[in-house]
C-alpha cells in the first residue's frame, strides 16, 4: 500500500499539469502536540496510512500513521510509536488500511431512497410529472423517516459522514440524524405554489433544529429552485437568510435546457436571477449548475468565496443532460465544487465514492485533457472543497489537530486495489465503497469492519416494504409541482 517514492501532492488550486514539490512524511497538519499524553483518549487508530493536507492545501500521506481522538475532535495526529502504550477507551489497530476524512454527499434527497428504481428510462420532465410528484403527494413524516434510515445507513457503509440535504418533513429526518450519528445540513424544501407558510416553514425548521444533535445538525433555507420559486419569494429567503445568519441551498442552472427557457422567458439565466434576487449575496449552495454559462461566471465571481457548487455527475448521465458541471472554470474563479450524488431515485445510489471517480473521468472527457481531473484533485474535491461547500469548512475535510474526528477506515488489501503504484489513483479509480471498513463521526464508531451500530436496516426494510403500495399510488392523479421550466 506504500506510494512509489516518486509520488507527489498535487495543489488543487494550480494547474493540473504543475509541478510539485515531493511529498513531506511530516505535513504541518500531523505535528504531534506536546500534551499527546495529557489523558487517557477516547480512540485512539493506529497504523494506518493517513491522507492529509499541507499548509497550502496539498494533499499527501503519512504512512504508520496514528490518530487520537479525545471529546469528539482529532487532538493528534502523530506515528504508531508515539502511542504506543497510550491509555484509551478504544483502539483501533488499522494496519492495512488508509484513514481519510468522511466524505461529504453536498446534496441529496435522502428519503428519496423510497422511491430508487421507480421512475427510469425518463426524461426529465415525465420523471417529475408522470412519477415522481405524483408519488410525493403519499408521503408522510413516517415514510420520509423510514427512508431517511436507509439513506444514512447506505451512506454509513459508504463512508459518508456528512450529508446536505433538501426535502420534505424535515423534521423527521433530524430525528434520525441525531440517532444514527451522522453529521448533516438540513433544509426545508418550499414551492412558491405552495403560498407563504412554505417558506415560513422553512424558516421555523432552520431556527429551530440548527446546532442540536450535540451540533452535528447545520441548517439551511431550501427553496425549491427559481423555476418553482417566484423572483419575490427568492428575495424574501434571501432577506432571511441574512437576518438570521442561515445559508441558502437550492437548485439553480441544473441543466442547459433550464438556461435556455428562463432566457427566453425572462431575458435572464437562472444565476441572474439568483443575482437579482439578492440570493448570491448569502452563502448558498448551487446544486448541479450543469447550465452555467459563460456569462454566469462573473457574477459567481463577484459573489465573494460564498458560492458553492454540489456536482452529481452519475444522474446528468442518466438524464443524458448534454453539459456537466463545469468544474474548472468554477474552480478558476474560486468556486468550490462539492461532490453529491442527489436524490437515490435519479441516481439509484448514494454513493459518492462512485461520485468523486465519475467527476474525473467526465472532466478529463469534458475538457479534452487527461491531465485534469488528477486523482489527488478529485480527493480535494473529495475533502476540503466539499467541507467548504456546506459550510463546514474548519469543522471537517480534514484529519488535523482541532477538526472535528469524522473518518473512515478504508481496507485497499483486496485483489481489485493491488499493487498499488500510486495511492491516490489507487483510492479514486481503484477503491470501491465497499472498502470502507469502519466510518466514524465525531470520535464515535458508526460502522466497525462493516457492521452498522446505529441502524436496524432489516427492521427499516421490512416496515418501508409494508408502506410502498399506498406510497406509490399515482391513480389520485395529484402532483406536488408541475415540471415546467
Amino acid at each position: 500500500m506504500t506510494p512509489s517514492s516518486h509520488e507527489k501532492p498535487a495543489d488543487s488550486r494550480e494547474p493540473a499539469d504543475s509541478r510539485e514539490p515531493a511529498d513531506s512524511r511530516e505535513p504541518a497538519d500531523s505535528r504531534e502536540p506536546a500534551d499527546v499524553r495529557k489523558k487517557p483518549a477516547d480512540l485512539v487508530i493506529t497504523g494506518c496510512t493517513l491522507l492529509v493536507h499541507d499548509d497550502r492545501e496539498r494533499i499527501g500521506f503519512q504512512e504508520d500513521a496514528a490518530v487520537v481522538v479525545r471529546d469528539g475532535v482529532v487532538d493528534a495526529v502523530t506515528s504508531a510509536a508515539a502511542v504506543d502504550g497510550l491509555p484509551a477507551v478504544e483502539r483501533i489497530d488499522a494496519r492495512g488500511q488508509v484513514a481519510l476524512p468522511g466524505l461529504i454527499n453536498c446534496h441529496t434527497h435522502a428519503p428519496m431512497v423510497a422511491l430508487r428504481g421507480l421512475a427510469e428510462d425518463l426524461p426529465t420532465e415525465e420523471w417529475f410529472n408522470d412519477v415522481v410528484w405524483p408519488v410525493e403527494s403519499n408521503l408522510t413524516g413516517r415514510d420520509v423517516e423510514l427512508g431517511a434510515r436507509l439513506a444514512c445507513a447506505e451512506m454509513i457503509r459508504a463512508g459518508v459522514t456528512t450529508f446536505a440535504d433538501h426535502y420534505f418533513a424535515m423534521d423527521a429526518v433530524a430525528v434520525v440524524v441525531a440517532e444514527c450519528g451522522m453529521r448533516a445540513l438540513l433544509g426545508q424544501a418550499y414551492f412558491s405554489s405552495r403560498g407563504p407558510r412554505g417558506r415560513e416553514a422553512a424558516l421555523e425548521f432552520a431556527l429551530s433544529h440548527r446546532g442540536t444533535a450535540g451540533g452535528r445538525i447545520t441548517t439551511a433555507l431550501a427553496p425549491h429552485a427559481p423555476y418553482t420559486v417566484t423572483d419575490a419569494d427568492l428575495a424574501a429567503t434571501a432577506e432571511l437568510a441574512r437576518e438570521h445568519g442561515l445559508p441558502v441551498h437550492l437548485h439553480a442552472a441544473e441543466n442547459r435546457n433550464q438556461t435556455d427557457a428562463s432566457l427566453a422567458r425572462l431575458g435572464v439565466t437562472p444565476i441572474e436571477v439568483l443575482e437579482r434576487t439578492g440570493i448570491l449575496d448569502t452563502d448558498v449552495l448551487i446544486a448541479h449548475g450543469t447550465g452555467i454559462v459563460e456569462t454566469d461566471l462573473p457574477l459567481l465571481a463577484r459573489a465573494g468565496g460564498r458560492t458553492a457548487v454540489a456536482t452529481a455527475p452519475r444522474g446528468y448521465l442518466k438524464f443524458a443532460w448534454p453539459t456537466t458541471t463545469p468544474v474548472r472554470a468554477l474552480r478558476d474563479i474560486g468556486v468550490p465544487v462539492g461532490l453529491a450524488t442527489d436524490g437515490a431515485a435519479s441516481n439509484n445510489s448514494l454513493d459518492v465514492w462512485e461520485s468523486m471517480a465519475l467527476t474525473a473521468l467526465i472532466q478529463k472527457a469534458t475538457e479534452g485533457d487527461p491531465r485534469w481531473l488528477t486523482a489527488r484533485q478529485a480527493l480535494h474535491h473529495a475533502t476540503v472543497q466539499s467541507a467548504d461547500a456546506v459550510g463546514l469548512r474548519d469543522t471537517v475535510g480534514r484529519i488535523a489537530p482541532g477538526w472535528r474526528a469524522d473518518l473512515v477506515l478504508v481496507d485497499l488489501t483486496g485483489p481489485h486495489t493491488q499493487p498499488v503504484h500510486d495511492l491516490a489513483a489507487t483510492l479514486v479509480h481503484s477503491a470501491r465503497s465497499a472498502d470502507v471498513r469502519t466510518t466514524i463521526v465525531d470520535g464515535r464508531v458508526l460502522m466497525r469492519d462493516r457492521e452498522l451500530l446505529t441502524l436496524d436496516v432489516p427492521a427499516v426494510v421490512r416496515e418501508l416494504g409494508e408502506r410502498l403500495p399506498a406510497l406509490t399510488d399515482r391513480g389520485h392523479g395529484r402532483r406536488v409541482q408541475e415540471y415546467d421550466t
